[in-house]
């Protein structure tokens, strides 16, 4: 349900966007670092829209990596400590499932 808002909304957003660069298509002068420029003021919004998309999306997929690696490394230190526990008879092997053993 949580994923279905979050499309839902950048739905609604995408929308919200394009209507608002569509409705401004004069020209505009835009200061860049070094120089200027005159540009389609359309162009600057949707430009900006997706650089700020794909800062969010290289920032995401960071966090997203960092936290696999993450999970991987617990996992393997659990299955370290059950290995252990077992091998001092702290912890029965389960038969039925072998993932928790």
């Amino acid at each position: 349900m949580r994923g279905q808002t979050y499309v839902i909304l950048s739905i609604i957003l995408v929308i919200i966007i394009a209507v608002f660069a569509v409705t401004n298509v004069e020209s505009v002068e835009v200061s860049y670092l070094f120089w200027k420029g005159s540009s389609p003021l359309i162009l600057v919004i949707l430009f900006s829209a997706l650089m700020g998309g794909i800062i969010t999306l290289a920032a995401g997929a960071k966090k997203m990596y960092g936290l696999q690696r993450e999970h991987k490394q617990l996992q393997h230190e659990n299955q370290e400590m059950r290995t252990l526990l077992e091998k001092n008879g702290l912890l029965k092997k389960d038969k039925k499932n072998p993932k928790n053993a």
